[in-house]
């Protein structure tokens, strides 16, 4: 649900048109009746992220930083004919 209030309002009532916005309303502010502001809750704040929650449920290769094979690296550089890559 969204409300208007104009200028003069939203500086004389702004504790509790703040107090609205954090329970989820949206409140536009307007002055000469046109539209310039919008007071908003802010987005939930998410989760922390916690190092090692995948710990055990995922794996990278051994070979993972090996050198590319020189084929592969001329594919990258655009040296590649298009019949050589697949």
């Amino acid at each position: 649900m969204s409300s208007t209030v104009n200028l003069y309002q939203a500086k004389t009532h702004l504790s509790q048109l703040v107090e609205r916005a954090a329970a989820g309303e949206e409140i536009i502010i307007a002055k000469a009746g046109r539209p310039v502001a919008r007071l908003m809750p802010l987005a939930a704040p998410s989760t922390r992220r916690v190092p090692g929650a995948l710990k055990g449920q995922i794996w990278m290769s051994d070979d993972f930083d090996d050198p590319l094979s020189p084929d592969i690296l001329a594919s990258f550089s655009g040296e590649a004919d298009d019949d050589e890559v697949s």
